[in-house]
């Protein structure tokens, strides 16, 4: 079976199995693929009578819930560009990215967020409050765009805004295509069916939520439980509840398994989960066996970025194996290195090409024409090496890279070591100039509070690292700054800390 839009992967199920659990929202409430299909006609009706069309962008300020799914799909009916946008932003923010897609409309999902409620209020006068069958939001109308549109190789579908460090925020169009390529692409790879409950903690703003979730859910017939906020407490009481498979963050599995051993529990124990990943973040080995020995299954990893529509990558490992690759790639995705760019003779930037490659950034040919090759190679800005499996590693990010004293240090190497300890939760390393260098500063959340000092961690890293690889600064902060996929913010840690730094030096 072919799918042109996104929408269609819900509609296969009225035939297949229309009365089968879809969709269980955050409230608890539990949906048939009939009835969700039914709220998305809904949708629809209620976009089109606001003024929505074909290549309008709908803006939805949002955290999980039913109504961002509906309206993705509602707008894959019309034609329009879905824009999920997490309601946790500021309104700074949130007003950029408006500017930039202006949409047509926005919604504001207040009913489940007190942050949406906040920013719907700031639009008070043109947000009005509306009920629907997928819950009460707040509503506002924004203009027709009077700006020729880009052409694209195929129809958008989401308008995805990436985490930048500075500067104007970048929207990543995403086409049906690419998001069907991504449902099918995650759903083998995880050997998802329609008998699998997926926990939905991370948020569908993000890519990795949207592709690993939704998309591969729809396309398969699974069922996805929507979780607005991730709750440790509540995930572990999920997973004793039913949940087969669970995609996350290395955070969102070290503050589950923070979380059962302050309970007094080693070991999860759960009779359902069959399946747990990572991503966005590496994977050290004595960690990875940690996590392994709690779950008691295999954890695998993969790769991937909002700009290749997810994954391009991912392993398939046995329990106990202590592969930390990212894997070898997916089925019909391109890898290789461009050995000129890394300064190791293994080490090169990791280039893609395949159906989950972006159509583009929305406005911004320029920047487009700069992340492709002429042979129409994604360049991804992450670093990465081959092992003789064919097995691809990533060891950081081009513009992460720190040169200290001539000699090259990959962060992920260094968090490697100080995650090790078991009195931290996670770390972050970024590198400083320094009178002509750059040191390597290090950013560590520990278990507790006093859990584990600064004279502690230098001492543990000593035997783990070499000299020039240790870092100069260790900060031991209460939480690390974080998107709201659990990833670490690193271009923010050197101004959120500024402060600590200079009460130390």
């Amino acid at each position: 079976m072919t799918f042109a839009r996104i929408h269609e992967l819900v509609e296969q199920h009225l035939s297949l199995r229309p009365d089968a659990p879809a969709i269980k929202d955050c409230d608890g409430t539990l949906y048939s693929w009939r009835q969700y299909h039914g709220l998305i006609a809904e949708a629809e009706a209620l976009l089109r009578s606001h003024g929505a069309a074909p290549n309008e962008r709908v803006l939805v300020v949002a955290e999980n819930c039913l109504a961002v799914p509906v309206l993705m799909m509602a707008c894959s009916r019309i034609g329009a560009w879905a824009v999920p946008v997490n309601a946790r932003m500021s309104t700074a923010e949130i007003a950029r990215i408006t500017a930039h897609a202006k949409p047509v409309l926005t919604f504001y999902t207040s009913n489940v967020s007190k942050e949406a409620a906040a920013h719907a209020g700031d639009a008070a006068g043109i947000a009005p409050g509306i009920t629907t069958g997928f819950g009460a939001l707040h509503i506002a109308a924004g203009s027709s765009d009077p700006e020729p549109l880009p052409e694209t190789s195929s129809p958008p579908a989401l308008l995805l805004y990436t985490t930048g460090t500075t500067g104007d925020p970048k929207g990543v169009m995403l086409s049906h295509a690419n998001l069907v390529f991504a449902a099918i692409a995650s759903s083998e790879l995880r050997g998802l069916g329609p008998q699998d409950h997926v926990y939905g903690a991370l948020p569908l703003t993000h890519v990795f939520g949207v592709a690993s979730m939704l998309m591969a859910s729809a396309y398969t017939g699974a069922m996805v439980e929507l979780v607005t906020r991730f709750v440790p407490a509540d995930l572990f009481h999920a997973l004793r509840s039913g949940t087969t498979v669970m995609p996350a963050v290395p955070q969102m599995h070290a503050l589950l398994m923070a979380h059962a051993e302050a309970q007094g529990l080693k070991k999860l124990g759960s009779e359902t989960l069959r399946y747990v990943s990572s991503g966005a973040a590496p994977l050290d080995p004595a960690w990875k066996r940690k996590a392994e020995a709690f779950y008691g299954l295999p954890l695998q990893n993969g790769y991937g970025m909002t700009e290749t529509t997810a994954g391009v990558c991912g392993t398939r490992n046995r329990i106990g194996d202590p592969d930390i690759s990212v894997g070898s790639p997916l089925r019909g995705v391109e890898l290789k290195l461009d050995l000129d760019v890394g300064e190791d003779a293994e080490v090169g930037e990791i280039l893609t090409r395949g159906p989950q490659v972006m159509l583009g950034y929305f406005r911004n040919p320029a920047a487009t024409a700069a992340m492709m090759t002429d042979d129409g190679f994604l360049r991804t800005g992450d670093l990465g090496k081959w092992d003789d499996q064919g097995r691809l590693h990533v060891v950081g990010r081009s513009k992460e890279l720190i040169i200290r004293s001539g000699f090259n240090v990959y962060p992920p190497e260094v968090e490697a070591a100080l995650n090790d300890h078991p009195a931290v939760v996670q770390s972050a390393v970024v590198g400083r100039r320094v009178n002509g260098d750059e040191e390597v500063v290090a950013f560590v959340q520990p278990s507790q509070d006093g859990a584990v000092t600064e004279d502690d961690l230098r001492a543990y890293v000593s035997t783990r690292l070499a000299g020039y690889k240790r870092p100069s600064r260790i900060l031991v902060v209460e939480a690390l700054p974080v998107a709201a996929t659990g990833k670490i913010l690193k271009h923010r840690l050197l101004t959120h800390f500024s402060g600590l730094l200079k009460t130390e030096e």
